[in-house]
């Protein structure tokens, strides 16, 4: 059985509930990703921040990437995955909720990322051609 800690992308880094966007942003350029993780002041993952979170809900509205909190663009509902959680539930999740990106925790503990690239170097071609063309629909 494969699991998402068996494909995962491990220590992923978190941005902080109270770092700015900016911050933020120059954290995913020193990684080169698209998205990372806000946890909160007891380490719980409050939501994830992406790329395009930056530029549709922070530049495209007009507000400072300087003083806008990572926290502020926490969502309401946190879509994640347990580590030993089968390969089939994290793609019945992501494809489910539209998502590219799943946190994964242990407990409430954050310890790694299934992004759609993992899941396209893990799995076999038609799963993986399965999550994709689920991604893509409306």
């Amino acid at each position: 059985m494969t699991t998402a800690r068996d494909i995962m992308t491990p220590d992923a880094t978190c941005v902080r509930w109270n770092e700015t966007v900016l911050d933020a942003a120059k954290k995913m350029t020193e990684l080169g990703v698209g998205a990372l993780p806000i946890c909160g002041p007891d380490e719980k993952l409050k939501g994830m921040l992406t790329d395009r979170d930056i530029v549709v809900k922070v530049l495209g509205e007009g507000k400072d990437p300087a003083t806008c909190k990572a926290g502020d663009l926490a969502q309401d509902e946190i879509i994640t995955v347990g580590a030993d959680e089968d390969v089939s539930q994290i793609l019945h999740t992501m494809s489910e909720h539209k998502v590219r990106r799943l946190p994964v925790i242990d407990g409430h503990v954050l310890v790694g990322i299934v992004a759609q690239a993992d899941v396209a170097r893990a799995l076999p071609d038609p799963q993986v051609g399965d999550l994709l063309e689920s991604l893509s629909s409306n």
